[in-house]
């Protein structure tokens, strides 16, 4: 347990360095941060949360610089205290709120401005259609075998395809299918209702088993696809010291070239509500000298993630109050 002045001094140097990206030594947080305490009792409270897992020296002469696990604890102080975004904060939702456009190009444009905004890598990420609430479903008959098939989702979002079945239906044999399909999905996203429906749907309509089958098949070929993963501003990254270590750049560059492995790492450390903040070994051991800031949007019923892979060292509360910010400006362009 930190004493509380062991817990200014921790901030103090996590904060010094976010602003200087110099190592934060005793005088420095005697002078500017605890004037009430000398150098010689900082030095030796430093020397304690180096001990701690909280700082490290570069070499033996120089300031502390702080650890992942200082950083941690700078975030979560951040976290319990209002935030402001900064005053260019209006005039990008004014940008965002101009555009006239779908979502897809919304997102692009969001994640490029996140990236200018903060010098980290912008990313936007819109869920698949299996995570939206369904409404209900209708199967029309077209003739023959082809069906259209109308999905109605959370918002008023209308999806529809014609699907080719194995064999004729009737239209009545679709409306019923139509009707066990909306009774357990109404409600709920696909995701969670997919293996139930295969079960119950089918049941009572064995003789046409192989046609329904194939049109829940169609179905979830639908809802599965149109996830998007869009990223901006990796070549901002290259204006921070942090990455002019060509191995540290090539780390995120990497990340960037497996768009699924990305995806996989937003979607793992984002949060249903509110901010999620991962912080270099927390993401993985070839990620320990980066961080990862999450917030949840939404819009025309899908999940929306915006985020951005920054430095260990980055402003994160700068960072955290532009995201909230577009992010809720983000959920008003979508749903209008």
């Amino acid at each position: 347990m930190l004493t509380e002045r062991q817990l200014e001094i921790v901030l103090s140097v996590v904060y010094e360095y976010i602003q200087t990206g110099e190592p934060a030594g005793s005088r420095t947080i005697s002078k500017k941060y605890l004037r009430g305490s000398s150098p010689a009792t900082i030095r030796n409270e430093m020397a304690d949360l180096e001990e701690m897992g909280y700082f490290y020296q570069p070499h033996t002469s120089a300031g502390r610089l702080p650890t992942s696990k200082a950083y941690r604890l700078y975030v979560d102080s951040i976290m319990q205290r209002r935030r402001s975004a900064p005053a260019e904060t209006e005039r990008w939702k004014k940008e965002i709120r101009d555009r006239r456009e779908g979502v897809d190009s919304i997102l692009g444009y969001v994640s490029q401005l996140l990236g200018k905004a903060t010098n980290c890598v912008g990313v936007a990420a819109l869920s698949a259609l299996e995570e939206v609430q369904i409404q209900r479903v209708n199967f029309v008959r077209l003739g023959g075998s082809t069906v259209l098939m109308l999905i109605v989702l959370e918002g008023g979002l209308v999806h529809h395809a014609n699907i080719n079945l194995p064999c004729e239906l009737s239209q009545d044999i679709l409306d019923d299918l139509a009707r066990k399909i909306s009774t357990v999905a109404c409600g709920h996203p696909w995701a969670q209702v997919r293996d139930a429906l295969f079960t119950y749907v089918l049941d009572g309509l064995e003789r046409v088993w192989d046609t329904c089958r194939e049109a829940l098949v169609q179905m979830d070929a639908i809802l599965k696809r149109n996830s998007r993963l869009f990223v901006g501003g990796a070549q901002h990254i290259l204006n921070l010291p942090d990455f002019q270590d060509i191995g540290k750049f090539q780390t995120v560059l990497s990340l960037l070239e497996q768009e699924q492995a990305l995806a996989d790492m937003v979607e793992r450390y984002s949060v249903k509500q509110g901010v999620s903040v991962t912080i270099g070994e927390e993401i993985s051991q070839e990620m320990k000298e980066c961080s990862l800031v999450l917030v949840p949007a939404s819009g025309y019923g899908r999940r929306t993630i915006l985020g951005l892979i920054g430095p260990l060292r980055m402003d994160y509360e700068k960072s955290i109050s532009i995201l909230e910010a577009i992010a809720e400006e983000l959920d008003k362009a979508l749903v209008n």
